[in-house]
């Protein structure tokens, strides 16, 4: 059975469930190349959801041109969502007290390669870092090995919207994310999601 092209599901496309968001938040996914094979990738959705959200393709040896031309605009204020200790809690108050738009910066990979994304780069080590105050556990289930604590691409852009003002559109993306969830599950036994 021939796959989607645009959801990349065989046995029930859910191309007409994604929801549209109206969020004029600005969103910029740092895509490591390996997260473009796999099918558990939550980032591209994010950019099938929002018109202010832009895909670039980390590539070790060269930044992504057009990410850099968005960083260099001078209309956003950019900031890295990577925890670490020179990190700063991301709230609604800090994202006020900003002076421009901000230019949410998210890595999109696991967080062994955002790790080697972020040391293999050094113009992103001049961007400030910002973390999230995150509670609970990730509702995506879909791959091993993920810490307390830790949120997937998609889970990480419904909270970004929501401290940009936009809790409406960020609360859009859970019921999706979990629909999702099953119906890939289904897709990988060779059938569509029972009802």
């Amino acid at each position: 059975m021939a796959q989607c092209a645009n959801c990349g599901l065989a046995y029930q496309c859910i191309c007409d469930q994604i929801p549209k968001l109206e969020s004029q938040a600005h969103i910029a996914l740092l895509t490591h190349e390996n997260e473009l094979s796999r099918d558990t990738n939550t980032g591209q959705w994010a950019g099938k959801m929002l018109s202010h959200c832009q895909v670039h393709i980390w590539h070790r040896k060269s930044p992504p041109e057009t990410f850099i031309e968005q960083l260099k605009s001078g209309h956003f204020e950019p900031v890295l969502l990577y925890p670490s200790s020179d990190s700063h809690l991301l709230s609604n108050e800090t994202v006020e007290s900003m002076n421009k738009p901000p230019l949410f910066i998210v890595l999109d990979a696991t967080w062994q390669e955002a790790k080697k994304m972020l040391n293999r780069s050094d113009w992103l080590k001049t961007i400030p870092k910002v973390h999230l105050d995150i509670e609970g556990a990730s509702r995506y289930q879909l791959r091993r090995n993920q810490s307390q604590g830790h949120l997937c691409t998609l889970e990480v852009v419904a909270e970004l919207l929501e401290l940009n003002g936009d809790a409406k559109d960020g609360q859009k993306i859970a019921p999706f994310l979990d629909h999702y969830t099953q119906v890939f599950k289904a897709d990988k036994s060779g059938h569509a999601l029972k009802s």
